[in-house]
């Protein structure tokens, strides 16, 4: 397969306001078995792979394969968790085994009146072949964000 080698980026930031105290929210990321609840693509993907280490320079990674797909691999590293306030990390995405990404990744945690408001900014390259595929990687973080909703409501 021959294609051109190329660099994109893409930028995103997304905000949601969850009906549940920080804490709640919080400990979707920070425990692994509220995490497991409902991070990935659910009956959609045969999980992988999983490796959770919560702590700044911890690792996690998420494999799966989608059914009538192709298997998608996160590795992320913790660089900076503050309690209850903000989660960074940097992470590496491969699909079918070819690197796709790298991004930076902020997670902020901010309570409000109606609970807590939660921002995902995200600063991505992205590799050859996938040089257009930001938007996708927004579609797929939006939809994560509401799964999480879900879980926490």
């Amino acid at each position: 397969m021959s294609f051109e080698r190329r660099l994109a980026r893409a930028e995103f930031t997304l905000t949601r306001d969850y009906p549940a105290p920080v804490e709640r929210v919080w400990d979707a990321f920070a425990d692994e078995q509220q995490k497991l609840a409902w991070w990935g693509a659910g009956d959609a993907i045969e999980a992988g792979e999983w490796v959770f280490d919560f702590r700044v320079g911890g690792r996690d990674v998420a494999e799966g394969k989608f059914h009538d797909g192709p298997v998608s691999r996160y590795v992320a590293t913790y660089t900076d968790i503050v309690e209850h306030n903000r989660i960074v990390t940097t992470y590496d995405m491969w699909l079918d085994g070819s690197h796709m990404s790298t991004s930076v990744a902020s997670l902020e945690f901010e309570p409000v009146d109606a609970g807590t408001r939660f921002t995902h900014t995200e600063h991505g390259v992205f590799f050859d072949q996938f040089w257009a595929d930001g938007q996708n990687r927004k579609d797929g973080t939006s939809g994560l964000l509401d799964a999480l909703g879900v879980y926490v409501a």
